[in-house]
């Protein structure tokens, strides 16, 4: 357990918006109450609007709360299916209110996205009520769910994307790593991966140094666990052909990179972070012979992010066990631009092109 609030808190500290992150942070300093229960009911005063040319149904699979999203024009055929798992730590949103971040000002809220492709998003319990593996399993329940049943939403099971941006990258591909292992069903048509976390082992990537204080991203209280001391010697030895600086392009480690290696193995620290290690959770760290049977993947990164180089050291995995990536690179981007599409206090072009990569990618599978 102490590893599964551990990752919380890492991945809190990594994705939750930062204007409403710092006045919950303030209000629990003062005791008032929790962070993110903070976070949770600002959010709950943003709803999304809709395309009045679509039609938003919430639905239950397999007991998970889907919206799915088509035109209210029908079809001349099944379309593809886009699972998209939403961000925020695990800790917040749902399908009614994180995704204000993305149904105002994404083009996947505009009728021109839904012509060829179903998009639905998906809820999951949220930690700390509800611990890991918890959100993984919500995300897997729902896409088996329509899977199987794709025929009665319109949807070619052959043709169903999974995706998710930050801790939703992250479950987007364990759902395709655990999707691999089922022979009964049909095979993902490929997954989106947008600045996700892929490993736990390594917190001294050049990314990390040169960009831990970029809001809303902050890596500086984390303490001695980030030095590594919770990895194994085996486990360095197994995982460094993937984990290896040498394995980022130079050009990232421009500014002011500094290699710093891993601190000495202490075992109690092992005992309580174990489970950050495994592949349902550093999906870096899966088998080969898993990795080889991934769909087709688009990777989405970001210049000024603490995460950039997880996405970098999963692309060049995925490269070199014969998986076809996509690469969008937003130079001047950081994490959780997805949120700064249009619509919102501030606009950036490069999240209108990051957006655009995506339904491309999408519309042109």
């Amino acid at each position: 357990m102490c590893s599964f609030i551990f990752m919380m808190q890492m991945w809190g500290r990594f994705s939750l918006d930062f204007s409403f992150a710092q006045q919950g942070k303030c209000l629990e300093l003062l005791g008032i109450c929790r962070q993110v229960a903070v976070i949770r009911f600002l959010m709950n005063f943003w709803n999304p609007r809709v395309d009045p040319s679509l039609s938003a149904k919430d639905l239950l699979f397999d007991g998970v709360p889907v919206r799915v999203y088509q035109p209210k024009t029908p079809s001349a055929g099944p379309r593809k299916g886009f699972m998209f798992f939403h961000g925020g730590a695990g800790m917040i949103g749902s399908i009614g209110k994180r995704l204000r971040l993305f149904l105002p000002r994404w083009r996947f809220g505009s009728l021109e996205a839904y012509l060829f492709a179903s998009v639905l998003f998906c809820s999951y319990r949220l930690s700390p009520e509800h611990l890991p593996p918890a959100q993984y399993k919500d995300c897997l329940a729902a896409t088996i769910h329509l899977i199987q049943n794709a025929a009665s939403h319109g949807v070619d099971p052959s043709k169903i994307i999974v995706g998710g941006d930050s801790a939703g990258g992250n479950y987007a591909s364990v759902v395709a790593q655990k999707l691999v292992e089922r022979s009964d069903l049909p095979k993902l048509r490929a997954q989106v991966q947008i600045y996700g976390k892929f490993q736990f082992i390594d917190f001294n990537l050049p990314s990390y140094q040169q960009n831990s204080s970029m809001p809303p991203l902050d890596t500086s209280l984390l303490g001695q666990l980030l030095k590594g001391s919770h990895v194994p010697d085996s486990m360095r030895l197994k995982y460094g052909k993937w984990l290896s600086p040498d394995n980022i392009p130079e050009r990232f480690k421009a500014r002011g990179y500094k290699q710093v290696p891993l601190a000495p193995y202490e075992p109690e620290v092992y005992r309580q972070l174990r489970e950050l290690l495994e592949p349902d959770i550093s999906c870096l760290f899966a088998e080969d012979s898993v990795i080889q049977k991934l769909p087709e993947t688009l990777i989405v990164s970001c210049e000024y992010d603490v995460l950039r180089d997880d996405t970098l050291l999963y692309k060049k995995c995925l490269e070199d066990n014969g998986v076809k990536v996509s690469w969008f690179h937003a130079e001047n981007g950081f994490h959780g631009m997805i949120n700064f599409f249009k619509g919102f206090i501030f606009a950036f072009p490069g999240a209108v092109e990051l957006m655009d990569s995506i339904v491309d990618f999408v519309k042109n599978l």
